[in-house]
């Protein structure tokens, strides 16, 4: 049959593959000394000739060749000319295999004659392709329709052309390691071969057609986002014979015949782009070959598309099309926490953070396709864009010139999403070949958006898994739970975490709903919530630390620990006056709100406009609440007399004696992304805020009605990576609810750290701190490697490396490599103690009387105030002072009350102003006989924000 032996094939694929790339390579260098005026002329010939090597070798071949043909055929885009004019001709016009060939299959397969089988077979096929030809024929009861048979012998030159391919790409990978293409010869390797059984595709023709809800036979009652196009019915089919129904159309490439009939090439085009992407994200099962041949144009007005050969399909997990909706979305919207989330949902990992580049790959990936005559300069802005990308690379990395070249940013390419990216690259291909321009970011959207609607369920009512499925630790748990399963079904709440300690213990641990209103993932217990003000709380923590240990006095002069604050008259400004808000700063740095937003994420500059502002009342003479300059102050005060970073002392002062790494940050750092919930707004609650008139306890820059009108913006100031990586130490704080209890079990205490509980899983406190990338180091060890990382480890697995000495490192759950930041001896707390029994963060025995600035540190606050020293005062009904805490706009919370030694916080996503949260801490605490809150109280029973707790409805 012309085929002839392995070794030849073999040897005929590399000879040509050496002779293109010593080819290129030579012109390469003849480029540097040739005349400037005939190097496109070279390039040109270099093109034309290199393309006529690559058809003859594939009309040789056959086989597999030619499914590659076809897709470099399709990509007008990105290819020179010569490639895709030349390359067209395999899309349907092979040599066809003879007709004795063709019956004796047909009558194997089926067994019968073709006599018994048809009234006519037509002798000269309709189309000749890699795997199959196609011959039009009416049946035995006259209808007519096509048969698709298989070549005779072809399973075995596929496979051997596979293995041929697999070669060609390690030989690539080691002469130029950035280009590794192993995740795509893989998934090539294990999908192709499923098109050589015909009745698997006669099975997937179906089931995309019962998706679609399409055929010639349209219903006058169409689904939503309704795709048109229609694809044959399946009449019958083997293993190697596939009949089906005949529908009379032309081909996409006769341009002749489309403008014959009137056809509108955007429209078609467009319909096409929408099917596939209902294919990919409402159904999560597409065709993976939509290359020109694939597609006739129905000869019947309104000119449908036609959509054929379904051999090579994917199935999407439900999670993983989740993750590539999103990863669609974060890319039309700029949301880098999203995309960073999408990737790491769906085992996309680098080997650096590098956000922005990866926002710009992404979208490149779903740019707008340009037309075959903007090919050049589309090759172009890519060849632009990928050496600006490499650029920042080797600024990161410290590479060389040399290195950077053989360098691979991308650890693990999840093998499922290459036939996503095949697909979307031949749909670009189209439309460049049709000379259309697609804008996919319109299309493609609503399907986008739809998938992630469709699986969010805000209630139980439609969802038993709503509430995570974690062991109950107490009566009133079960009952907070039937509790948050009605605010739920009322859309009060999008997603939560509630945990509570009473006598040291865990009572209540429990997490419900999704991570976002676009992220139907479900909350977890180990997931981060964005706090708001309840970061101050942790914030005046540090500060009292530094008190207790003899780093610093409530009584000192600012400026004396900090010299650049004592400018525009704050020279007699003290640590306490910051503490208790009565510094006159109340209204510094408000600019930024009406300015830059981002500013604040700029840590030094803002430090240095808090210490060029000036007060506008004396100290000590009003307390007014700094809702936006407590941070900055107790940050700068923080740093200077520590001596260290504010996220190191953190850290090492709380995080690490409390066991609660990875699940408490101001600032998280890469890595984390996965884990974050999307801030959203309840808009009932906004409105309620909006009518609350003014409010002597707060700056005039802060009353209700600023507060509505902030609020509208800060998700999407909040959600973006800048501020959540940003350190904003009384703002931006990302903790999970059972991280936050436990601080403030242990305030509860006097600083006695709880013992380990019991929690849910994840453990609290198993994710390592700081996420690590893979080093350069293990980079460069896996390229002495005959195969990547990937080969050796699988999808989504990444090898360990080794840390260095001074460094103790782990894995999580998902075999990402973490590492600890190593620090100094000073400022140390004694954590080696494995059960917590020992360790005290504070060892003040009237810590308490100076968190609630009462007994000897009364003096130091001003006169029946809200707030103590850094915390706001919990008041019971009875006006009893019966503990502290900090709430933060939208409602998280974090509390304690000192006889009962009970602790809790609450962490939620939909900001409701406080509402949702004054119900949870009302039922907890009357269950537990424990005097509640006097501003829970009044809130509950009149069911306003008019009585709301100055904590609550905050932000800084």
């Amino acid at each position: 049959m012309g085929w002839g032996n392995i070794y030849k094939r073999r040897v005929k694929v590399f000879a040509v593959a050496l002779i293109i790339y010593f080819d290129y390579k030579a012109l390469q260098q003849r480029e540097k000394w040739a005349n400037k005026l005939k190097i496109a002329s070279l390039w040109e010939k270099a093109h034309e000739r290199n393309a006529k090597r690559v058809l003859n070798l594939i009309v040789e071949l056959e086989g597999l060749w030619v499914k590659l043909g076809q897709y470099l055929s399709t990509r007008a885009d990105v290819l020179p000319e010569a490639y895709t004019r030349l390359l067209k001709q395999l899309q349907d016009s092979l040599p066809p295999r003879s007709l004795k060939e063709v019956c004796k299959t047909i009558e194997k397969e089926l067994g019968k004659t073709m006599d018994d089988l048809f009234l006519d077979f037509d002798k000269v096929p309709l189309a000749t392709a890699s795997i199959a030809q196609v011959h039009r024929a009416t049946l035995s009861d006259g209808q007519e329709v096509v048969v698709k048979v298989q070549h005779d012998g072809i399973k075995a030159v596929i496979l051997e052309d596979l293995k041929n391919a697999k070669s060609i790409v390690d030989w690539i990978a080691w002469a130029e390691p950035q280009y590794n293409f192993h995740p795509m010869i893989d998934e090539w390797c294990n999908e192709s071969p499923k098109e050589l059984d015909f009745n698997h595709e006669a099975e997937n023709t179906r089931k995309v057609s019962r998706n679609l809800h399409c055929n010639k036979r349209c219903d006058d009652s169409k689904p939503a986002n309704h795709v048109d196009v229609l694809i044959p019915e399946i009449i019958q089919s083997t293993e190697k014979v596939l009949i089906l129904e005949y529908m009379d159309g032309v081909r996409l490439n006769d341009a002749e015949s489309l403008q014959a009939l009137g056809v509108d090439k955007q429209k078609l085009v467009e319909e096409i782009t929408r099917a596939y992407a209902h294919q990919i994200y409402v159904d999560g099962f597409f065709n993976g070959d939509p290359h020109p041949g694939n597609f006739l144009v129905s000869k019947e007005p309104p000119h449908r598309p036609i959509l054929l050969d379904f051999g090579l399909t994917k199935l999407l997990s439900s999670s993983l099309k989740q993750a590539l909706a999103k990863m669609f979305l974060a890319a039309a919207e700029g949301d880098h926490v999203a995309l960073l989330a999408a990737f790491a949902e769906m085992g996309l990992k680098f080997r650096l953070d590098v956000p922005e580049q990866a926002m710009e790959v992404t979208s490149v990936f779903f740019r707008s396709s340009t037309p075959a005559n903007e090919a050049l300069e589309s090759m172009k802005m890519l060849s632009e864009q990928r050496s600006k990308n490499f650029k920042v690379i080797q600024e990161k990395m410290k590479l060389n010139e040399k290195e950077v070249k053989r360098f691979n940013p991308v650890d693990a390419f999840p093998s499922d999403i290459v036939i996503f990216g095949r697909v979307l690259n031949l749909l670009r291909g189209l439309s460049a070949t049709m000379n259309v321009r697609i804008v996919y970011i319109d299309i493609m959207r609503p399907f986008a958006e739809s998938v992630l609607q469709c699986n969010l369920n805000r209630g139980s009512a439609l969802n038993p898994r709503w509430i995570c499925d974690t062991p109950i630790h107490s009566d009133v748990e079960a009952k907070l739970r039937q509790l948050l399963v009605e605010l739920g079904n009322a859309e009060k709440i999008l997603g939560i975490q509630v945990c509570a300690y009473k006598d040291g213990e865990v009572i209540i641990d429990t997490a419900a709903g999704v991570l976002g209103k676009y992220d139907p993932r479900p909350v977890q217990p180990d997931s981060l919530f964005s706090v708001f003000s309840a970061t101050k709380g942790i914030c005046a923590g540090l500060v009292h630390w530094l008190v207790d240990n003899g780093k610093l006095k409530l009584e000192d002069n600012i400026a004396n620990i900090w010299p650049e604050f004592g400018s525009n008259g704050k020279d007699q400004i003290k640590v306490h006056h910051v503490l208790n808000h009565t510094s006159g700063l109340h209204s510094a740095m408000s600019d930024i709100n009406q300015g830059d937003p981002f500013l604040m994420t700029d840590w030094d500059e803002c430090l240095k406009r808090i210490a060029m502002s000036a007060p506008e009342t004396a100290p000590g003479h009003e307390q007014l609440y700094h809702y936006l300059s407590f941070g900055w102050l107790c940050g700068g005060i923080i740093e200077r007399a520590s001596g260290r970073r504010f996220q190191e002392l953190l850290e090492e002062v709380f995080v690490r004696p409390l066991k609660i790494d990875g699940e408490l940050y101001v600032g998280i750092p890469p890595g984390v992304e996965s884990r974050l919930a999307t801030l959203t707004i309840d808009m009932s609650d906004l409105t309620k805020l909006s009518n609350v008139g003014n409010r002597s306890d707060l700056p005039s820059t802060f009353q209700p009605q600023q507060m509505a009108q902030l609020a509208t913006t800060l998700p999407a100031i909040f959600n973006s990576l800048y501020a959540r990586r940003a350190i904003i130490p009384a703002a931006n704080c990302h903790c999970s609810a059972r991280a936050l209890a436990r601080y403030y079990a242990a305030l509860s205490e006097g600083g006695k750290v709880p013992p380990p509980p019991n929690s849910s899983m994840p453990t609290l406190g198993s994710h390592p701190h700081i996420p690590k990338f893979p080093s350069q180091q293990t980079v460069k060890k896996q390229k002495s490697q005959k195969k990547t990382g990937l080969d050796d480890h699988g999808p989504g697995q990444t090898p360990s490396s080794n840390s260095s000495p001074q460094n103790s490192s782990g894995h999580d759950d998902k075999g990402n490599v973490y590492i600890q930041i190593p620090s100094d001896n000073r400022c140390s707390i004694d954590d080696t103690s494995s059960d917590n029994r020992n360790i005290k963060l504070f060892h003040n025995p009237k810590v308490h009387d100076a968190f609630m600035g009462v007994g000897e540190y009364e003096n130091l606050t001003y006169p029946n105030g809200m707030f103590g020293l850094g915390f706001k005062r919990s008041y019971s009904t009875n006006e009893e002072l019966i503990g502290f805490g900090h709430s933060g706009i939208g409602g998280s919370t974090g509390l304690c009350n000192i006889e009962h030694k009970f602790a809790m916080a609450v962490t939620l996503n939909k900001m409701s102003f406080g509402t949702v949260t004054a119900k949870i801490i009302h039922l907890i605490c009357s269950e537990l006989n424990i005097p509640v809150p006097q501003e829970i109280s009044r809130l509950v029973e009149t069911g306003s924000t008019s009585q709301l707790g100055i904590g609550k409805p905050l932000i800084n």
